[in-house]
């Protein structure tokens, strides 16, 4: 929670403040995100307008996940931006009366509670977006064989002699054909004489 005691209900006051807060559980998706408990850095801007407080500001925080391709441990540095407006309590009222409707636009509105205000669904957004959906440990990382699952960036000419599983009968087919084609090939003309 964040106090904007400070700021009054001043429109225009404004308020800068940084501050180091511990992740919250389950900020990242499956395969990156920020482990609970690092340190997240916040740089806020807090700005008195009328119907509230506008907050803007951008969190640095450090990613662990692994590689989509080759599975391998990997870490980065995430900065996301966000904006968001914190009505209120009281402004909600005023608002309702000038625009009545519009239901979905007010479960969307986050409000002020006291003087205070909780980052964290603010923070949890602006994060999981700002995410890599397939992150990778280099932009050109072959991954893993699809056969035995070595990495290929540790050996640059892996491959295997084998025949692909789903075509294996078939190549057991087509042997045999060939071999019985050479025991059934037909005679040259003059042994086909010989025999009558």
């Amino acid at each position: 929670m964040f106090d904007t005691r400070e700021l009054g209900r001043r429109p225009g006051a404004l308020k800068r403040l940084s501050r180091s807060v511990p992740a919250p559980k389950d900020l990242g998706i499956e395969v990156i995100g920020v482990r609970e408990g690092v340190t997240v850095e916040l740089d806020l801007r807090l700005e008195s307008v009328m119907e509230g407080v506008l907050v803007t500001g951008t969190a640095r925080a450090p990613l662990t996940g692994e590689c989509v391709r080759c599975l391998e441990p990997l870490e980065r540095e995430l900065e996301a931006d966000f904006q968001e407006m914190y009505s209120y309590p009281d402004a909600d009222d005023r608002s309702r009366h000038a625009d009545a409707g519009d239901d979905a636009e007010e479960e969307d509105t986050l409000f002020l509670e006291g003087d205070l205000f909780d980052l964290e669904p603010v923070l949890r957004d602006a994060v999981v977006l700002a995410l890599p959906l397939q992150p990778v440990c280099r932009e050109d990382c072959p991954g893993l064989c699809a056969e035995c699952g070595a990495r290929l960036a540790e050996d640059p000419d892996h491959h295997h002699d084998a025949v692909d599983i789903r075509w294996a009968a078939l190549q057991g087919l087509a042997e045999a054909t060939s071999d019985g084609e050479k025991d059934n090939a037909p005679r040259s003309r003059g042994d086909d004489s010989q025999e009558k």
